[in-house]
């Protein structure tokens, strides 16, 4: 894993994709550090932190979408599945070299609060708080990224459906105010997130009998719970956006409020993509 790390940070600093993101996020990060605080004088610091997050849109797949991509384009896909290495030791290694280049432009910001404290006060712990949020959720956005990066075909492809998924990602609390709150509402709800576990065993094994098989336990078990808990499904689309909202656990961070919940939520998150970008991968090897 080693070995590809040290690739995968060769080719984005010998290459103009690191350089394009830590550019845009520097540059665009400057401009509305001069603006919300210099110009300003302000001292808000975390609230200029949480400014930011529309940043990842831009720059995320700016810094993924060709982790995998170019393996294609240049026929070293096979090659590199074929090899010693593990899926896992790809996968992660791949992750890190991204990981990488987002936290070293990160820690580029630090000297803007250090700036700040020769001209006033600062609140450190809050500060530190809003960048191990930043840290977490950059993460997960990231291996988002990874995840499309090795199911898209083209970079482009790549590119747009990262930048797509982290839209959906920044937009869901604002669309669970006007999610139906009925039990029936719930219910078909349910039915349509159990067909994405059996829509993918399907295309991970192309098993029919135990796709069938899991299908009716899962119908099974629905059955149950709508006949014995029926309101466990009354508002249950607005409860099932909030568990998958990133940017509404972010906010405990922004106010200094280090939860562990979120942060193990975070690393929960990023560990089930890459695990599905290796799924993935395993699927590809037998092909």
């Amino acid at each position: 894993m080693t070995a590809l790390l040290k690739k995968e940070l060769k080719t984005y600093f010998l290459t103009p994709t690191g350089w394009i993101f830590m550019a845009v996020f520097l540059l665009i990060s400057g401009i509305l550090f001069s603006v919300q605080l210099v110009f300003s004088q302000s001292s808000q610091y975390s609230a200029y932190l949480v400014s930011l997050l529309f940043l990842f849109l831009l720059v995320v797949p700016l810094l993924t979408m060709r982790i995998f991509t170019d393996e294609k384009r240049f026929r070293t896909d096979q090659l590199l599945l074929t090899g010693p290495t593990s899926l896992w030791s790809i996968v992660l290694g791949k992750f890190l070299a991204a990981f990488a280049v987002f936290f070293i432009t990160i820690i580029v910001t630090v000297l803007y609060p250090v700036l700040l404290s020769f001209h006033g006060t600062l609140d450190w712990p809050m500060i530190v708080g809003t960048y191990l949020g930043f840290v977490l959720l950059g993460a997960s956005f990231i291996a988002i990224g990874v995840f499309i990066s090795q199911a898209a075909e083209g970079v482009v492809g790549a590119a747009v459906l990262t930048f797509c998924a982290l839209i959906i990602t920044f937009i869901i609390d604002f669309l669970r105010p006007y999610m139906p709150t009925s039990d029936v509402a719930g219910l078909v709800w349910t039915i349509i997130m159990m067909m994405i576990p059996i829509f993918w065993l399907f295309r991970a094994g192309k098993n029919i009998p135990i796709t069938v098989l899991t299908a009716l336990i899962l119908a099974v078990a629905l059955a149950v719970l709508w006949f014995t808990g029926r309101d466990l499904f009354t508002g249950l689309i607005g409860k099932s956006l909030g568990w998958l909202s990133l940017t509404r656990r972010f906010s405990s961070f922004s106010i200094g409020i280090l939860r562990f919940d979120a942060i193990l939520y975070y690393l929960s998150f990023t560990g089930f993509f890459l695990f599905l970008t290796v799924q993935d991968l395993e699927k590809q090897r037998w092909l």
